[in-house]
């Protein structure tokens, strides 16, 4: 199944205390249950301004609709199409 990077911009995201990313994360899971198991969401990254989430989904469609329910931005979707890291330069 594909993979995708949401970019959404959350102004003071890197702010947000841990009971706001709580609650976030749970109205997220709420979402991503009604819409069933074909969209699952992997992991975030929290930075000052924005939140990048890495999503396994069956489209881009998938991806905005999670984010429409939710009411999250989704001001950049993009989907993966390869991973590296430093073994991917060993022979």
């Amino acid at each position: 199944m594909p993979k995708y990077i949401i970019e959404r911009e959350i102004p003071g995201a890197g702010k947000l205390s841990a009971s706001d990313l709580k609650d976030i994360s749970q109205k997220s899971c709420g979402v991503l249950r009604n819409m069933g198991p074909q969209i699952q969401w992997v992991h975030s990254y929290v930075t000052d301004n924005k939140i990048y989430c890495v999503y396994v989904a069956p489209d881009e469609a998938a991806v905005r609709e999670h984010a429409s329910q939710g009411g999250f931005p989704a001001n950049s979707v993009a989907r993966v199409h390869s991973v590296i890291e430093p073994v991917t330069s060993e022979d």
